[in-house]
C-alpha cells in the first residue's frame, strides 16, 4: 500500500478556515511591531495637537528610528499595544478572507478546472469584503491602541474591552464600524493583489517546473505577493488608518480625509510608512503563507490518521 501524503488530498474548507486564522495569528506575533511603526508613521503630520511627553512632540524617522523612539519613550511593550485586538482581528478576518478564498473561487468557476484571472479577482473582492464586515470593530480598536502614546496619564483606552466600551459610548455603535468604506476598498485591493499574486506566482513556478510545491516555492510566492500588495494598497491603507484614528468630526468622510492629506501634505503623504508597511506585509506574508501551507498538510494528515482504522 502506498503511504499517505497530505498533499495527495485537497484540504477541506474547515481545514483552510482554521489553518488560515491560526497562521495569521502566528504571523502577527512576529510582525506586530512593524505594523505599529507603520501606523505611527502614517498618522504623523495630521495630529491636531501632538502629544507632548515632556521632551517635546514625538517625531518618528524611518522604520527602526520609530521603533527605537517608541522603546525609549514608551517602553518595549508599546510595540505590542493593541495585540489582543490584533489577534482577535486575524482569527476572524484571515479565516474568512483567506480560508474561504478557494471555496469562493470554485463557486465563481462553477467547478471548472480552468480558473481565469477574473474568477480569482472576484473571489478576492468577495472574501475581503465579507471579512471586513465581520472584523471591522477589532481593526478599529487595534489601530486606536497602536496610535495611542503609552507614556503619560492621558491614555484614552486602558484595555481592549475598555476600548470597545469607550468607543461605543462616545461615538455610538457605528463608531466601531468607522472607516468600513475605505477598509473594504483597501482589503478588496489587498486581498486581490495578495491572494491572486500568490496564486499566480505559485502556479507559474509549479507549471514551469522551476520549483515543487514546497517551502521554497511558498516563500518566493509570498514575498512577491507582499511587495506587489504594498505598492498598490499603501495609499488606501494610509487613508484608512488616519480616518479610523481621527477624532469625531475631524473628517466628514474618508474622501475628505484623502483630500485633506493631499492639500496639506502633498502626494507623498499617501506613501507614508511605506518601508515598515513593506517589511511588515512581506514578512507577514512569508510567515503566514508558509505556516498556512504546512498547517493544511499537517491537519489533513492528522485527519487521515484519525479516520483510518488501526
Amino acid at each position: 500500500m502506498v503511504g499517505f501524503r497530505a498533499g495527495d488530498v485537497p484540504p477541506t474548507a474547515t481545514v483552510k478556515f482554521i489553518g488560515a486564522g491560526t497562521a495569521a495569528c502566528i504571523a502577527d506575533l512576529f510582525t506586530f511591531p512593524l505594523d505599529t511603526a507603520k501606523v505611527r508613521l502614517q498618522i504623523q503630520g495630521e495630529t491636531i495637537s501632538p502629544v507632548n511627553t515632556g521632551h517635546g512632540p514625538v517625531k518618528y524617522r524611518g522604520v527602526f528610528g520609530t521603533i527605537s523612539t517608541m522603546v525609549r519613550v514608551e517602553g518595549p511593550r508599546s510595540l505590542y499595544s493593541g495585540l489582543v485586538a490584533g489577534l482577535q482581528r486575524q482569527m476572524s478576518f484571515a479565516s474568512v478572507r483567506i480560508g474561504l478564498y478557494d471555496s469562493v473561487k470554485q463557486f465563481y468557476t462553477k467547478g471548472s478546472d480552468h480558473v481565469g484571472i477574473g474568477s480569482r479577482l472576484m473571489a478576492g473582492c468577495t472574501t475581503g469584503a465579507m471579512a471586513v464586515a465581520l472584523a471591522q470593530p477589532t481593526d478599529v480598536v487595534k489601530v486606536r491602541f497602536q496610535a495611542q502614546i503609552s507614556a503619560g496619564a492621558n491614555k484614552r483606552y486602558h484595555g481592549t474591552m475598555d476600548a470597545y466600551r469607550t468607543i461605543a459610548k462616545e461615538e455610538g455603535f457605528r463608531g466601531l464600524w468607522k472607516g468600513t468604506g475605505p477598509n473594504i476598498t483597501r482589503n478588496a485591493i489587498v486581498n486581490c493583489t495578495e491572494l491572486v499574486t500568490y496564486d499566480l506566482i505559485k502556479d507559474a513556478l509549479l507549471k514551469s517546473s522551476l520549483m515543487t510545491d514546497d517551502l521554497p516555492c511558498h516563500f518566493t510566492s509570498a514575498f512577491g505577493a507582499g511587495f506587489c500588495t504594498t505598492v498598490i494598497a499603501s495609499p488606501v491603507d494610509v487613508v484608512k488608518t488616519r480616518y479610523m484614528n481621527s477624532a469625531p468630526g475631524q473628517y466628514s468622510s474618508a474622501l475628505n480625509c484623502a483630500v485633506a492629506m493631499l492639500t496639506k501634505e502633498g502626494p507623498k503623504a499617501f506613501y507614508k510608512g511605506f518601508m515598515p508597511s513593506f517589511l511588515r506585509l512581506g514578512s507577514w506574508n512569508v510567515v503566514m503563507f508558509v505556516t498556512y501551507e504546512q498547517l493544511k498538510r499537517a491537519m489533513m494528515a492528522a485527519r487521515h490518521n484519525w479516520a483510518t482504522p488501526l
